[in-house]
């Protein structure tokens, strides 16, 4: 069974709805790490061994973090610019991620609408995210459709739940196979899925 590994940001957690909400659940799961990169590394210095055996015994990552700036956290930032090295995972010997896969999943404070062309932000979300999805291009991944809760300073508890549900089942549905590509290619957002999806 593919195996999920969550590299987990959020500076500020202890002020999280969202993101907290979607942790706990996940730790539930079978089949999912989660590695949160503030914890492990409060002084921001990355053991890239150990992060590149993570994810050498993983066949999904997922970056999940708050969306801030039209992009990641910091850290997100520093371990990629670390852990990804060149002739690791990619360059002309750099195969260690080769076939792997990769997505987002990223909290929003603006909503759905905010991010088209008449929107606030001008732009959909993928269009922001296209630096994540060249790097899994670069490491020879496949970058998979991102998760996207939008309007999280609207949310209320009982909407909070409905997404770490959603969340959850996807996780799991990549983790246990029943989530194949022909479910997922061609969507705009992974959450497009919903609850139950056959493999």
């Amino acid at each position: 069974m593919p195996s999920v590994l969550v590299q987990f940001a959020h500076p500020s957690f202890y002020r999280s709805r969202i993101q907290k909400a979607l942790v706990k659940t996940c730790k539930k799961l079978d089949g999912i790490t989660i590695n949160d990169l503030y914890e492990q590394y409060p002084d921001l210095h990355i053991d890239v061994k150990r992060e590149q055996d993570l994810l050498l015994k993983h066949d999904i990552l997922v970056l999940q973090h708050p969306f801030y700036w039209y992009s990641g956290p910091a850290i997100i930032k520093q371990w990629l610019d670390l852990v990804l090295e060149y002739n690791w995972a990619y360059g002309p010997k750099g195969f260690a991620l080769q076939g792997k896969k990769m997505l987002s999943a990223i909290s929003c404070g603006g909503g759905e609408n905010a991010y088209t062309p008449e929107g606030h932000n001008s732009f959909p979300i993928s269009q922001f995210l296209l630096p994540y999805r060249q790097t899994a291009s670069l490491c020879r991944m496949e970058y998979m459709p991102p998760f996207v809760v939008y309007g999280t300073h609207r949310k209320k508890s009982n909407d909070i739940d409905d997404e770490s549900l959603m969340y959850a089942d996807i996780l799991s549905g990549l983790a246990s196979g029943r989530i194949q590509p022909e479910n997922y290619r061609g969507l705009e957002v992974i959450n497009s899925l919903g609850h139950g999806i056959e493999g």
